[in-house]
């Protein structure tokens, strides 16, 4: 997994509230078993029109957001079914941070095991960002784990929590088996010990 520490990138409002994951990637493109390959299927049915052509009206389809890797999003972001591929599809899009006022609870975690930093901050901070990214063509933000910390060059500094654990696993770039495997040296021990039993 990839660890996340520091990382200043252009800015994506999406200014919807109740975002579930269905939406974020529609069960149709759900065939595959690989983590890659999701990211042209983000938010299918809004980015395209009813033909498939891309609707140029949707935010992300907006030459001035291409490229963003920081999305800014409403209230309860990732609400809806518990599918990892909502993050997979998010990250292959080439998203590293998402921030909203709240998200649902295992989309944040599988977003956490994914590499994939989920911020909340309260709803006036958010909302202050997602106008700085529509009225400014090529805002940036810098999202800060070490520091916990939002800002921006034009004055925007916001602090934000996390719990310690997930915090570790993002900077470290820890995912479940990476956790497992910082103890390979005592499950080796063990293994040995085990195989010496009759």
């Amino acid at each position: 997994m990839k660890a996340f520490r520091t990382h200043t990138g252009l800015v994506a409002p999406l200014d919807r509230a109740n975002v579930d994951t269905d939406q974020i990637i529609p069960k149709e493109f759900l065939k595959r078993i690989e983590r890659t390959g999701f990211g042209e299927f983000l938010f299918y049915d809004w980015r395209r029109k009813p033909d498939r052509t891309l609707d140029p009206a949707f935010v992300l389809n907006q030459p001035r957001y291409q490229g963003a890797s920081i999305l800014v999003a409403d209230r309860n972001f990732g609400c809806g079914s518990s599918r990892e591929h909502a993050p997979w599809a998010l990250d292959d899009f080439g998203f590293r941070a998402i921030i909203a006022p709240s998200f649902a609870d295992i989309f944040a975690n599988n977003c956490v095991k994914n590499g994939l930093l989920t911020v909340v901050l309260p709803e006036e901070q958010v909302a202050a960002l997602m106008k700085r990214a529509q009225e400014t063509e090529g805002y940036r933000l810098t999202v800060d784990l070490e520091k916990l910390q939002v800002r921006d060059d034009a004055g925007f500094a916001a602090s934000f929590t996390m719990d310690d654990f997930n915090r570790r696993c993002l900077l470290e770039g820890l995912d479940d088996i990476g956790l497992t495997l910082k103890h390979e040296a005592e499950i080796a021990a063990y293994e040995a010990r085990r195989t010496g039993v009759a």
